[in-house]
């Protein structure tokens, strides 16, 4: 602070002394004050304390000025261009000019009252005719001079930051004026660019491109007058020819910036660039562009294609077209409400370019910024979909010639063409028509599959779309490739041979069925017609290839609506000829005829086409899979997935009994209930052997629910074969109350294209990480199951499938293992105790005995009834005895 003081007092002085000095006098004083000035910036840091900066900075300003005219005073070019270079080039302590430069430099950054004192000191002109000179005459280099100082950087870093704080100012750019080389400049970059000196092409670049921001009317009449943009555009003519193509892009944005900028201002430069073939200019440039490696110019490339994009908006009068909105549409549709934001496409010409580019190249990063900018162009306004489209048609040329272009490329286009029906609400039903025709010459696979995907997406948009495409003749196409493709797979099947298809096509086939799918969803008349012709033998071959599964299912899910017989004769019969290992088609199929169960339509149709022995079929081929430890090939299944299997298996029956007094009897009175005990108790988790159980006086005892708690949730270890018999009992459990079917142990998630093989990979991990829950992707099983299931004695329950008691009460003398005599006859009794609970009221007992509950109870527990050393000879004769008060009749009792 004591400094900055002394330094005001120092320049009151020289302001008070100053008039009466000659001007060497002058400017001897103000030079030895500008070290102590600079001196005292850098002690505090680079804060400015000082009363007079406004003086100090004109004062400053107008001896810079004074200096480098006369440096320049009537010296040829190169000799004038090593004056200056000398003037501000720091010498031992600092030069003159180089302590002039960075005051100057530093009083620039202060304020704009500051700023405007510099302006006033004429420096803008004299520091415009030293950019001229420096970017215009490269300097010889001599030995010594090989590399560029740290020095000349600085001062060329501080001359370029002066300027551009200027130059950003208006009053800034009317000072300019006063020199003429503003104009010569912009033609040299528009000539010399080969010929300049390098290391100022940046910093030239940068300065006119501030000065294009800043422009004025009076800055646009003087280039105006000198035609500069006429001069430049056929300079730049001459350099397309001649300059690699990432250089010619850097010259011509920096004239295509004073062209857009000043357009807000006055369209004269636009017109004198538009008459002078400025357009064709670029268009000539940007072909150029072809091949260019990655990033290489890419900055000056994405300005000029940014610089065109904006030049669609400028024009004096608005675009009317009237096009013939072809129906049907989306109902809410409607162009005469369309609004209009201002920004919309009043200027064809450079469209027209951007428009060309794309036809004519198939540079990848070249096609794929033209069409960011057709999207860009859209989002400012929708209406200019509509406008160009209208007019120019890109959209629709773009897909006669769009599977020439690069991959990335066409994904990029069909995002475009999607945004179009997704964003702007409106179906393009020319453009839909050329890539339905697109997808029919399949001329490039990827290229039709990704057409393919585009129009996915529609489809699944709006119920609208599967009209659109049944009238087309998409849904015919398709039915027809996949009824060709369905028997390539049936004559492939059995050979061992490689599979034909793979890759893009085998994807192509995914996507060709989920369009199927999508089209017959919700829609009968589509479904009919893919009844009609005859798709639904072919259809069902799909199954067999978990790629293609889960739009197989969807399209004969759909066709469960015209005809349930139909669909469950397809899976029901797939079910049973699938093989012991074929898992996961197991589960796919079993998870499809739970959604279809939901409805009570399908259930008779069920019952009809066998579907309770075929479930039943399916828990009788896994005998022997859940022994403990594993043996055979079911050691590489994995247990979890195996009771996942009995889990949906089991769903699947209880969905078709619920509700359905039909079925129910049918399965009683079949004897269903017996086999599907005997088939559970085939797993090899149960016990199967002969021998008699040895009794064992219990030490402790726990209840079924405590059983549940420790088998899903408790850290407390169960032997694995007791943890898969406490499951298969909770199934049962819940079969009991009538609710399985509604439980969702496994939460679905449909994998998408290409995911199903690693779901599966995933799905085995899952299972071996954890043991208890069985994961499957996306499947989730709570953190305490037995909390879900809720605590089976806590209230009395009504009975709804009283036969799933009898199973429980034939799995009960299987609750047992060689060497867990103890554990296996507490499970016992707990299970017994839950079955009493289950028959506490009149009524429940009632239900049990008319379902044969007692004849399971006395042929299933012998043993316990004939010693009553038998630890459950008491609570089995309680459940009897309860039983036996409502055998009213003699010969159910007998």
């Amino acid at each position: 602070t004591l400094l900055w003081e002394t330094l005001g007092k120092q320049f009151v002085e020289y302001e008070q002394v100053a008039p009466f000095l000659i001007p060497e006098e002058q400017q001897r004083r103000l030079l030895e004050f500008l070290p102590l000035f600079l001196k005292a910036w850098e002690q505090s840091a680079g804060v400015i304390v000082f009363p007079n900066i406004q003086l100090l900075a004109s004062e400053v300003s107008k001896l810079l000025t004074k200096e480098i005219k006369r440096n320049l005073n009537g010296k040829p070019a190169e000799e004038a261009r090593l004056a200056l270079e000398q003037l501000l080039k720091q010498k031992g302590e600092a030069g003159d000019g180089y302590l002039l430069l960075k005051s100057v430099y530093l009083l620039s950054q202060t304020d704009l009252r500051t700023m405007w004192n510099i302006i006033g000191s004429g420096l803008p002109a004299a520091l415009m005719q030293c950019l001229y000179l420096f970017f215009t005459v490269p300097l010889k280099k001599t030995s010594d001079d090989r590399e560029t100082s740290e020095d000349d950087v600085q001062t060329q870093e501080m001359l370029v930051k002066i300027m551009l704080n200027m130059y950003k100012e208006e009053q800034g750019i009317e000072e300019l004026l006063a020199a003429d080389k503003l104009q010569s400049l912009i033609i040299a970059t528009s000539s010399l660019w080969d010929q300049c000196s390098h290391s100022w092409k940046v910093p030239t670049g940068c300065v006119l491109r501030t000065i294009s921001k800043a422009q004025t009317k009076n800055s646009i009449v003087y280039l105006q007058a000198v035609d500069c943009i006429k001069i430049s555009v056929q300079n730049l003519f001459t350099l397309a020819d001649t300059l690699p193509a990432c250089d010619v892009c850097e010259a011509a944005s920096i004239v295509l910036c004073f062209v857009k900028d000043s357009y807000p201002v006055s369209s004269a430069l636009l017109t004198e660039f538009e008459n002078n073939d400025g357009y064709q200019l670029l268009l000539k440039i940007l072909l150029r562009c072809e091949g260019l490696q990655q990033n290489e110019g890419d900055p000056y490339l994405d300005e000029i294609l940014d610089m065109l994009t904006c030049l669609t908006t400028c024009g004096k009068t608005e675009l009317k077209v009237s096009g013939n909105i072809v129906h049907p549409q989306l109902p809410h549709f409607d162009f005469e409400r369309t609004q209009s934001s201002g920004m919309t496409v009043k200027n064809l010409q450079p469209f027209q370019v951007l428009q060309s580019i794309f036809q004519r190249s198939n540079d990848q990063h070249l096609c794929e910024r033209i069409l960011s900018a057709i999207g860009t162009i859209w989002a400012w306004d929708r209406v200019n979909f509509f406008l160009l489209e209208w007019t120019l048609q890109p959209i629709n040329q773009f897909t006669d010639i769009i599977h020439f272009k690069p991959h990335p490329v066409q994904v990029q286009f069909f995002r475009l063409v999607e945004s179009i029906v997704l964003d702007l609400s409106y179906v393009p039903h020319e453009i839909l028509k050329k890539v339905q025709y697109l997808i029919k010459e399949n001329i490039v696979p990827f290229c039709t599959l990704t057409a393919l995907q585009c129009l996915l997406s529609m489809t699944q948009k709006d119920l609208l779309f599967s009209d659109i495409f049944r009238d087309s003749g998409l849904l015919g196409l398709l039915l027809a490739l996949l009824r060709k493709e369905a028997k390539i797979l049936r004559k492939s099947a059995g050979t061992h041979l490689p599979n034909p298809k793979e890759g893009a096509e085998k994807e192509l086939n995914v996507v060709m069925l989920k369009m199927v799918a999508a089209l017959t969803a919700r829609s009968v008349r589509n479904t009919v017609v893919l009844k009609d012709y005859g798709m639904v033998p072919y259809i069902k071959i799909f199954l067999d290839d978990e790629c293609y599964r889960s739009a197989t299912l969807s399209i004969l899910e759909q066709l469960s609506v015209i005809n349930y017989e139909e669909y469950m004769s397809i899976i029901i019969g797939a079910l049973c000829s699938s093989t012991q290992w074929e898992l996961h088609l197991k589960l796919d199929l079993l998870k499809s005829l739970l959604r279809i169960l939901e409805s009570p339509k399908s259930h008779s149709a069920f019952r009809t086409c066998s579907g309770f022995n075929g479930l039943l079929s399916l828990l009788s081929d896994m005998e022997g899979a859940l022994q403990d430890p594993p043996s055979g090939q079911w050691a590489a299944v994995g247990q979890n997935s195996i009771l996942e299997l009995v889990f949906y298996a089991l769903q699947g029956i209880t969905a078709a009994l619920h509700l359905d007094p039909v079925n129910s009897t049918f399965f009683q009175r079949s004897g269903l209930f017996e086999k599907m005990a005997e088939d559970l108790g085939s797993l090899g988790c149960f016990w199967s052997e002969g021998k008699r159980q040895i009794s064992v006086c219990l030490e402790k005892t726990r209840t079924f629910a405590e059983f549940l708690d420790a088998a899903f949730c408790s850290s407390e270890p169960l032997p694995e074969w007791l943890k898969n018999c406490i499951w298969i009992l909770s199934f049962l459990d819940h079969m009991v109350k009538g609710t399985f079917h509604q439980e969702s142990y496994f939460k679905e998630r449909k994998p998408e294209m290409g995911e199903e093989a690693r779901g599966d990979q995933e799905a085995t991990q899952a299972q071996e990480e954890h043991p208890v829950a069985f994961k499957r992707p996306g499947n989730k099983l709570p953190a305490s199951a037995y909390v879900l299931w809720g605590h089976p004695e806590e209230k009395d329950c009504t009975i709804v499938h009283p036969g799933a008691v009898c199973v429980m009460v034939r799995l009960l003398p299987k609750l047992y293992k060689e060497g867990y005599a103890q554990l296996s006859q507490e499970i016992q009794c707990a299970l017994v105790d839950h079955i009493q609970s289950l028959v506490k009221s009149e009524k429940s007992r009632q239900v049990m005995c008319e379902s044969g509950l007692l004849s399971a109870v006395l042929t299933s527990c012998q043993d316990a009834f004939c010693s009553d050393s038998h630890p459950l000879h008491l609570p089995l004769t309680r459940v009897f005895e309860k039983l036996a008060s409502q055998a009213v009749e003699p010969h159910v009792l007998r």
